[in-house]
């Protein structure tokens, strides 16, 4: 039996699994993330169909594309799950999808982050530019993941913080200056 818990005085088993809550997690992302649809329907097809949709950048959130090469510089692995567990320590669990075969990382932010966002190597996109977001779920282990999620959306609006992506430029900066000089 699950952990218990205490409802109006009487006591009621809470059953859940780790699949399901991902799935609750993911669905919840989901719909937070198709209100960025211009048509939700089409959006939903694309995500079933080849596993991203193209959503647009400005009205609850945007992106801030940073090249492979300074996330792996921080992190100081090219490795998957090194990468994963880095980026949601570094970021504070804030959702971040990677373009494997373009080689950027996307990190999600609020949308007034485009008012002062102002890091070299990077971009943060404004409300004229489309995204294609793969669907929540997808990650490095799914068979369609040429886009995918590094570190999933825990759940609607839980957005990476613009500062804390400063930080781990910074981080990646002074590793890679420091592997220059040696």
């Amino acid at each position: 039996m699950g952990p218990v818990r205490q409802v109006d005085g009487s006591k009621v088993a809470v059953v859940t699994t780790a699949g399901a809550l991902v799935q609750a997690r993911d669905r919840a992302a989901s719909n937070w993330l198709l209100a960025a649809a211009d048509n939700r329907d089409r959006a939903q097809r694309d995500w079933n169909d080849r596993g991203v949709a193209l959503l647009r950048c400005g009205g609850a959130f945007t992106a801030i594309r940073v090249p492979a090469s300074l996330i792996t510089a921080a992190a100081g692995s090219e490795e998957h799950a090194w990468v994963s567990a880095y980026l949601s320590a570094a970021l504070h669990r804030g959702p971040v999808f990677v373009d494997q075969t373009a080689g950027w990382y996307y990190c999600l932010v609020p949308s007034k982050a485009r008012e002062s966002w102002q890091e070299p190597e990077t971009e943060c996109f404004g409300d004229d530019h489309y995204l294609g977001v793969p669907c929540p779920g997808i990650d490095f282990q799914h068979p369609r993941a040429r886009s995918c999620w590094v570190v999933p959306m825990d759940g609607p609006a839980d957005l990476c913080s613009p500062d804390a992506i400063s930080q781990l430029l910074d981080v990646a900066r002074k590793k890679t200056a420091e592997a220059g000089a040696q």
